[in-house]
């Protein structure tokens, strides 16, 4: 495709958005270290994986996607690969999540949520491999290896998101709501041996969503991030502590566990107020809303379906996200994406948004030698 062809036909507007949510991120990471007495640091790599990020991006959007079709199940198998040799690096916090070399380290569970997009992107193409139940045995399959794989780290809020990615591309696809909502039903029934296999830690995650301590009462240490997490989004008010300034000067009403990472929305709040969360909101669902514009639009069956992918992969973070620091959902310790910190994360979803903007320079249908013949690559 030809520069000015690129220029013209790039959605912008998705470039653009990503780049004001990054900076807010920017802002609320060092909100956080300003709170918390920081150098500085996390908001210097901050800003260099956000550039990374979208130099990746970019970079996504100029090689026609068709072509990396053909490396989904590969880069698939990778990530599966990446995932069992974390178990080779010591435990971080209880938890073998991080592969580390020196200084440097990645979180393949990350990685491994587009990839898992592409590889059912390119099964479901074929339309025939999935019109029966039997059918729908492999893209279970390939739900559900790394999703045991980041459970067994153990990493529940990750492994959460697969499922509500899986069932979304499924209906896209058109599979037969009668066997999705079967396996809906079976994975439902199957809850109370999911809660059997739970951690201590994980279960009072669950139970402390129901405990309501008084406002002279201190909270358990189970609901202690919670209700934290409560508290500072209650101290942001309407304007925020830019606007209206703070409510106290006491920084122990500021500490907050991950809340560079976890719970930035969390310090965005206290920072901008609810208006400036309105805000955060309202420019994640202009994303997700282009982001479906790209899919409708896009008449090549793989390209579809990876565009509806990470669309519902970036919706169900921002949505598991945002509803764990109100208390409407348990902390599971997901990112909120493009604004937590995270390089790992921020990277991931650089390569989940440049497949969206690859995707929307070839819809399926474009002038040819032959106007308007379907392109096949």
């Amino acid at each position: 495709m030809k520069p000015v062809v690129w220029v013209r036909r790039l959605p912008w507007a998705i470039v653009l958005i990503a780049i004001v949510l990054m900076s807010l991120g920017w802002f609320g990471i060092a909100r956080c270290e300003e709170l918390t007495g920081g150098s500085g640091g996390f908001l210097r790599r901050q800003v260099g994986y956000s550039a990374l990020a979208l130099v990746i991006m970019i970079g996504l959007s100029i090689p026609n996607y068709r072509v990396l079709c053909r490396w989904s199940y590969p880069a698939f198998l990778l990530s599966l690969l990446l995932l069992m040799v974390v178990y080779l690096f010591p435990a971080t916090h209880n938890a073998h999540r991080w592969i580390r070399v020196g200084p440097l380290g990645v979180q393949p569970s990350e990685l491994a949520k587009v990839a898992f997009v592409l590889a059912l992107a390119r099964y479901l193409m074929y339309r025939e491999n999935y019109r029966r139940l039997w059918g729908l045995a492999v893209p279970l399959a390939i739900t559900m290896l790394p999703v045991v794989l980041i459970l067994k780290e153990p990493d529940l809020g990750t492994a959460a998101v697969f499922l509500p990615v899986l069932f979304v591309m499924l209906f896209a696809a058109g599979a037969r709501r009668w066997d999705l909502a079967r396996i809906l039903l079976m994975g439902l029934l199957a809850l109370p041996l999911l809660w059997t296999q739970m951690t201590g830690e994980q279960k009072s995650r669950v139970t402390a969503l129901f405990e309501q301590p008084a406002a002279d009462q201190r909270p358990s240490d189970e609901a202690y991030q919670l209700h934290q997490a409560k508290r500072m989004l209650a101290m942001g008010g309407t304007w925020g502590s830019l606007v209206a300034g703070p409510l106290t000067d006491d920084l122990a009403a500021y500490r907050l566990p991950e809340a560079h990472s976890d719970f930035v929305f969390c310090v965005l709040g206290e920072r901008f107020g609810l208006l400036g969360l309105g805000a955060v909101l309202g420019l994640f669902g202009l994303l997700l809303w282009r982001g479906a514009a790209i899919a409708v639009a896009t008449r090549e069956p793989f390209g579809r379906l990876v565009a509806i992918g990470i669309v519902t992969l970036i919706a169900v973070q921002v949505l598991v996200n945002t509803a764990m620091t109100v208390g409407l959902l348990p902390v599971t310790g997901l990112p909120l994406p493009l604004i937590s910190y995270g390089g790992s994360g921020l990277l991931a979803h650089g390569i989940g948004l440049g497949l969206l903007l690859n995707v929307a320079l070839h819809p399926g249908y474009e002038l040819t030698n032959e106007p308007f013949r379907y392109v096949v690559e």
